[in-house]
């Protein structure tokens, strides 16, 4: 199994469009994509910088890390076994497997491993 990697920070906005236009004209994050009005992805470099709105951020109104994992569900275990919390229980989306918890101190965090195709 690969070791684990902190890939994404997610951001709460509540206008994605003024969200945008501070992260990348303001800092100069590049896009790399957007999902309508609620997503979008800017290139932090070794990290995606992502912002959501409510509709699809995993924690409204937190900070959120994204962690690539080969072991979804054993990584969720693992946060539950040390006094952790599971906010979605491991899943299938369109594009990966992802569980959605809090860590022992309540910061959360999104494990994720993205789907064969």
């Amino acid at each position: 199994m690969s070791e684990p990697q902190v890939r994404m920070i997610v951001l709460s906005t509540d206008n994605l469009e003024e969200s945008i236009t501070f992260y990348t004209e303001t800092l100069g994050f590049p896009l790399k994509f957007r999902d309508g009005a609620h997503f979008a992805a800017l290139d932090g470099g070794g990290v995606t910088l992502a912002l959501a709105t409510s509709i699809d951020h995993p924690i409204p109104g937190q900070v959120v890390v994204g962690i690539k994992t080969d072991d979804v569900d054993g990584a969720a275990k693992a946060i539950e076994d040390a006094g952790g919390g599971i906010v979605k229980a491991p899943y299938d989306d369109a594009h990966e497997r992802r569980a959605v918890v809090y860590d022992n101190k309540g910061n959360g965090i999104v494990f994720y491993k993205p789907l064969a195709r």
